[in-house]
């Protein structure tokens, strides 16, 4: 199943961009992250992880408490971890998107899950992507729930899109160990071609399909995101070079390591992350005693 490879894949990328978070690429280029650091940006230890890890961790909980996917619980753990720092390491929420936070707070107001996230044209940051990544080992899940569990925050079509995307991507990995990284890649995007052939959103990913990546950039925007890690998955050829790649582009660089690291943990497998890496993530052993109880609810539902 995989579980572990691709959450811990995603957490440690997260750690690794969280002291570099807002720098440039310019600026990561004469000082490049070649290693796990701590303190800079949010002043937090080496292998903190941010809101990225927190809100996959709470997805997790959610869906192994429920047996499922229910949407008004999994907004009560963003609402725990958003308020009292749960799912943090240190119990304190450092670092969080407006459109998330507008969305929890809609959520706590009264607003029903499935109508509180954000739908307008600015809310296509990259923060349902960051932690949609537990959708892809369960078995037979649908676009619907896919695009649901997106919209507890970013409801956007665009936000939307993306996150189906990419759990193609990822179970495409999954499903089909003798194919190469490029290949899961093309797959994924023809799928979501096919399927939403007659959406207007669609345009938005072209450089995705086209591996387009001229300019390329590391801002929070979910396609601008989206591009720097098909981007680092494609040109490095192990778990490290991809997540380091996605860091050194820049500004969001805990998230686009997130979400490359997602994928490439699944594609290298979790034998491929540094262990010197992994030795710096502080609560790991919790986080792998929760992949083991989902992957027990994957494998059984």
């Amino acid at each position: 199943m995989k579980v572990k490879d691709g959450i811990i894949g995603l957490i440690v990328g997260d750690a690794l961009g969280v002291p570099v978070e807002f720098f440039t690429r310019a600026e990561l280029a004469e000082h490049p992250v070649t290693k796990m650091k701590g303190y800079g940006t949010h002043n937090q230890p080496p292998g903190t992880w941010s809101d990225d890890s927190a809100m996959t961790l709470a997805t997790m909980h959610s869906i192994v408490q429920k047996q499922g996917v229910n949407y008004d619980d999994i907004m009560d753990k963003f609402v725990e971890w958003i308020n009292n720092g749960k799912y943090m390491q240190r119990g304190e929420t450092f670092d969080f998107g407006a459109t998330t936070s507008t969305a929890i707070s809609r959520y706590e107001h009264g607003n029903p899950a499935l109508e509180s996230g954000c739908a307008g044209e600015r809310d296509n940051g990259n923060g349902s992507l960051m932690r949609i990544l537990p959708l892809a080992y369960i078995k037979d899940i649908d676009y619907e729930t896919i695009e649901n569990v997106s919209a507890l925050t970013h409801a956007h079509p665009r936000s939307r899109i993306a996150c189906v995307l990419y759990i193609e991507m990822a179970r495409s990995i999954l499903e089909n160990e003798d194919l190469t990284i490029e290949e899961h890649i093309d797959s994924a995007c023809d799928k979501i071609k096919e399927y939403y052939k007659d959406s207007p959103e669609l345009k938005y990913f072209e450089k995705i399909f086209n591996k387009d990546f001229d300019m390329i950039s590391g801002k929070g925007y979910v396609i601008s995101t989206f591009e720097v890690v098909v981007y680092s998955l494609l040109n490095t050829e192990n778990y490290a070079d991809a997540v380091l790649e996605a860091v050194n582009i820049g500004r969001d660089t805990d998230t686009t390591a997130a979400i490359c690291g997602g994928l490439a943990g699944i594609y290298y497998g979790y034998d491929s992350i540094p262990v010197d890496w992994l030795n710096e993530i502080d609560k790991l052993e919790k986080v792998l005693s929760l992949c083991e109880r989902f992957e027990a609810f994957c494998d059984e539902s």
